[in-house]
């Protein structure tokens, strides 16, 4: 008896139909095709049904079409035919990375293409169809994306010596020098919890701290202590919204020689590092989080897999990574 598992052919898929017409048995034609008997069992009935449009019965054309039509569909799911791959894009989701990071730090790794992230995608929203939810899996659990934006008034006029984003350095926009960072605070349902976030624009390097409160004083003097650790060629400038938290902003010119500026009015886009940070902490820390249950180790945890996290923008190396190999070169220098 044959062993061949390949695809069945046009010309095979004729003389089946020869063969069956002829009163051949299926044990009978996978003799003369040198073929398994289940191979032939399974080709008539699945090839045979009857549909809304076809009375049924096995017909060779017809037959090799929907095989196509059924190849094509299963390449879509690559991951349905891989367990292996599947069980490690699981873990990775589970994790908190998108399908693109996914995608990206496999090539990293294999040195190759292993599979897109539309192929995660549409695995993901095909098994969601199929009633598994695997969009629960995604870092923001939707269906749908986008948001809606309500501008409220604004204090920008009430910040002394405030500087508009337009007089920062030129430099600062390629995002192609280090030492450029962004700040935001990350709040909760809570009254006065929240989140002190830094972010430096090049790495995409956060750090995430947790204040008493955000009165404008001991915000600059958390900003000043985390900042003045580093180089001075690793601080040069800072970019804030219009929160009256950052109105002592000018102590940091004198503290640490940062250079300070405020986006313009409703325009949070313009300190887009800072915000996209703050939106992936938002995946473990929704916004009824109580703080007060967050242990120090665990915002740690929190803010050491934040910058685990393998970034497009970085070719798939991960920001501590980046900061790290950036703060070696820094160190050579001096």
């Amino acid at each position: 008896m044959g062993q061949c598992y390949g695809q069945l052919s046009l010309e095979e898929r004729v003389e089946i139909y020869r063969l069956h017409a002829g009163g051949k048995s299926q044990n009978q034609i996978a003799d003369a095709l040198n073929r398994a008997p289940s191979t032939i069992s399974r080709e008539l009935r699945r090839n045979s049904r009857p549909t809304k449009v076809w009375k049924g019965g096995y017909e060779p054309v017809r037959a090799q079409q929907l095989a196509e039509r059924r190849r094509r569909q299963d390449g879509r799911f690559k991951l349905a035919r891989q367990s292996d791959l599947r069980d490690c894009v699981g873990k990775s989701l589970a994790m908190g990375h998108s399908p693109e990071q996914i995608a990206g730090r496999l090539a990293l790794e294999h040195g190759r293409v292993i599979i897109s992230h539309e192929s995660i995608y549409r695995f993901i929203y095909h098994r969601t169809a199929q009633k598994d939810y695997w969009h629960r899996l995604l870092p923001c659990h939707k269906l749908r994306r986008g948001h809606r934006r309500r501008p409220s008034g604004s204090p920008a006029s009430f910040i002394k010596q405030r500087r508009s984003i337009d007089e920062r350095p030129c430099e600062v926009e390629d995002r192609q020098t280090s030492g450029h960072w962004e700040a935001d605070f990350m709040l909760f349902a809570r009254y006065g919890q929240g989140l002190l976030v830094l972010h430096e624009r090049q790495t995409r390097f956060s750090i995430v701290l947790h204040p008493l409160d955000r009165k404008a004083v001991p915000t600059a003097r958390n900003i000043a202590r985390q900042l003045g650790k580093l180089p001075q060629t690793l601080r040069k400038t800072i970019s804030f919204d219009n929160g009256t938290e950052f109105a002592e902003h000018h102590r940091l010119h004198n503290a640490i020689g940062v250079q300070t500026f405020f986006c313009d009015p409703h325009s949070p886009w313009q300190k887009g590092g800072v915000e996209n940070s703050i939106g992936r902490l938002r995946r473990s820390l929704p916004r009824k989080t109580d703080l007060k249950s967050i242990s120090a180790a665990a915002l740690r945890r929190l803010t050491q897999r934040l910058n685990d996290t393998p970034r497009k923008c970085l070719d798939f190396k991960t920001p501590a990574e980046a900061f790290s190999k950036l703060k070696s070169a820094v160190a050579l220098q001096t």
